[in-house]
């Protein structure tokens, strides 16, 4: 302690002080209402403002959800990225923002669990809330899931990324859309093909985006273990969080056995999805981030079931 060097202390003027010498004020005479019903309501006014507006909301809201799942962990709490908007007509100037965050924090109170059937009745009584004909709600988060090792039997988390879409009319009804992006390993056919030993590989980026049934009953099947095995089983090999020796022997032997161009790719996980009764519409990208050039390489396939069916009635 006697050898600690004291400095001289500063005298600075008072905390008050400080801030007027940055800029602050004393508060000046309030005239307007102070309660609600006194003040002014701009978005309410009723006028001709020359156009209707597709949507108008708030985006990029961060907020805990619980997410189930038929994977383990059956019941996860994680965060989730909301955008809430309906449309306006010209007669209306605004919305009411605050009623996004009110209805959020409502069903937050009861227990938020961002299942399709939760997500249309928060839509529905958003759309009333706002007193709109109609209203959209969309979440981002990540999901995790237990992964073995495929000798070791070593467990780690893996995890993939999914949006949640939903549109209410009261006209329409139901408009719902899910993705779900999910890593994979492909080997490259050609230089598998060309070398006299070994074959290059990569990992790749499969984002599946797929219009679900309006009467899909997610209860009966959960739909993100449908779209990441049809990614994964796909793809030349699975990533694993948890790899002994003996595990990457069987993986990278695995990818060796079942090279994948990306066009493969793309196309061997639409034939996946479209065998899956509860989608109608879907498109799935795929982008292989290339291990011996500067690029990646990317492909991808769009293809509405029910246009199909017309097309071929």
């Amino acid at each position: 302690m006697d050898n600690i060097k004291s400095f001289p202390k500063k005298q600075l003027p008072d905390k008050v002080q400080r801030h007027k010498l940055f800029g602050s004020v004393q508060p000046g005479p309030r005239t307007k209402p102070s309660e609600k019903k006194g003040m002014a309501d701009l978005q309410n006014t009723k006028r001709d403002f020359l156009f209707d507006l597709d949507e108008v909301g708030i985006e990029n809201v961060k907020h805990p959800i619980t997410v189930t799942s038929s994977l383990n962990p059956k019941e996860q709490t994680t965060i989730g990225t909301f955008k809430f908007s309906s449309s306006i007509d010209k007669a209306s100037k605004g919305t009411n923002m605050s009623r996004f965050t009110e209805q959020l924090q409502s069903y937050y109170q009861k227990g938020f669990t961002t299942n399709l059937l939760t997500l249309k009745a928060f839509t529905k009584d958003l759309a009333g809330r706002l007193k709109q004909s109609d209203a959209e709600v969309e979440v981002s988060f990540p999901w995790f899931y237990e992964r073995r090792g495929p000798y070791s039997n070593l467990t780690g988390m893996n995890h993939a990324d999914i949006t949640i879409n939903v549109k209410y009319d009261n006209v329409e009804g139901y408009t719902i859309q899910a993705s779900l992006s999910s890593l994979i390993t492909t080997l490259c056919p050609c230089s598998k093909e060309i070398s006299e030993y070994s074959a290059h590989n990569q990992r790749g980026l499969v984002k599946m985006t797929v219009s679900l049934a309006e009467d899909f009953d997610e209860s009966l099947l959960d739909w993100k273990e449908s779209l990441l095995e049809a990614a994964e089983s796909n793809a030349s090999s699975r990533l694993h969080p948890v790899l002994k020796r003996p595990d990457e022997k069987m993986v990278t032997e695995q990818a060796y056995e079942n090279p994948r161009f990306v066009e493969d790719m793309v196309r061997l996980v639409a034939a996946d999805i479209y065998e899956m009764p509860f989608v109608t519409k879907f498109n799935v990208k795929c982008r292989n981030e290339e291990s011996i050039h500067m690029h990646d390489a990317i492909a991808s396939v769009t293809f509405d079931k029910l246009q199909d069916e017309m097309d071929e009635g």
